[in-house]
């Protein structure tokens, strides 16, 4: 599994950045995973010009250059926030676990 942020990944309050609600959810609900950082933020102005570049995986991916996105292990992709918030908390990793034993 893997978490694409945009460096924001686990730091400051989970309601005041998407990419730490992400994070602080999977954790939450138990998962380790691996965390792939993305350049390109878009409030930093020196990066607009390489957002295409840094991001081009995300867009592939997810269909979209906005960052987070999970990547499940089974290639199933969850983009957003909230989405994947309610994904943690409606699929907790012991209970994943369970289900595959």
């Amino acid at each position: 599994m893997v978490l694409y942020t945009c460096g924001q990944k686990k730091t400051g309050p989970a309601f005041a950045h998407p990419c730490a609600k992400a994070g602080k959810a999977l954790d939450a609900a138990g998962y380790k995973y691996e965390i792939k950082v993305v350049g390109g933020y878009r409030m930093a102005f020196w990066t607009w010009g390489s957002r295409e570049d840094d991001r081009t995986e995300v867009k592939e991916l997810s269909g979209t250059n906005e960052v987070p996105i999970l990547v499940l292990d089974d290639g199933e992709v969850i983009s957003g926030s909230g989405t994947i918030a309610r994904w943690a908390q409606e699929h907790p990793a012991a209970r994943a676990a369970t289900q595959k034993d």
